[in-house]
């Protein structure tokens, strides 16, 4: 199944958990540590209060460098912290989760070291969602930064799709793995750089 139709039947805890987890691999690009978003994680659970994700989104925000993002990878990652909805409607969550998964291919096709062997912008976070890149989980042609990312929002949907919040372990899980490959590319581009 393509993530746009996995995104299309995803419940409203697994469109939040998807947002989430997209946020949260990209997190490094906003001077986010481990920690940032785990209260929002917490709101998550079946054990969480209603008013927990508001609180948890407003400390995160509250916890993330202030500073104006220059590069456009940052830019995207601060757009989907400023987007995340303060209440978890069904509607609300989709068009998130929607926009985060889009912006999180994007993050990862400008910061792969291969990106000018990527085709342009817009034509690529497309092609690859609604499946016609990556048939049968093949992803030829993509470069391996920008395919990783794709599965890693296939299985954060499908884990917690399957299991409710008994995937929401591994979905962290996966958006930890994602968040240091990230935060490894960041650090070697700006080494070359330097």
């Amino acid at each position: 199944m393509s993530l746009v139709e996995l995104i299309a039947q995803a419940d409203e805890r697994a469109l939040a958990v998807s947002g989430l987890a997209c946020l949260d691999r990209c997190v490094p690009l906003l001077g986010g540590d481990d920690e940032t978003l785990r209260p929002l994680w917490a709101s998550l659970t079946d054990t969480a209060d209603a008013g927990d994700w508001g609180r948890g989104l407003e400390q995160a925000r509250g916890r993330l460098d202030a500073r104006e993002a220059g590069e456009e990878a940052a830019l995207l990652a601060r757009r989907m912290l400023a987007a995340a909805p303060a209440e978890r409607s069904r509607a609300e969550v989709r068009a998130w989760a929607d926009a985060c998964s889009v912006a999180a291919l994007q993050i990862h096709r400008l910061l792969d070291p291969a990106e000018d062997e990527t085709p342009p912008a817009g034509a690529l976070p497309e092609a690859l969602r609604s499946g016609v890149a990556p048939v049968e989980g093949r992803t030829e042609g993509v470069s391996p930064l920008v395919a990783a990312e794709l599965r890693r929002q296939i299985t954060v949907l499908e884990v917690v799709t399957g299991h409710g919040t008994a995937g929401l372990r591994r979905a962290l899980e996966v958006s930890t793995e994602g968040r240091r490959v990230l935060r490894a590319v960041v650090s070697r581009r700006i080494r070359r750089q330097g």
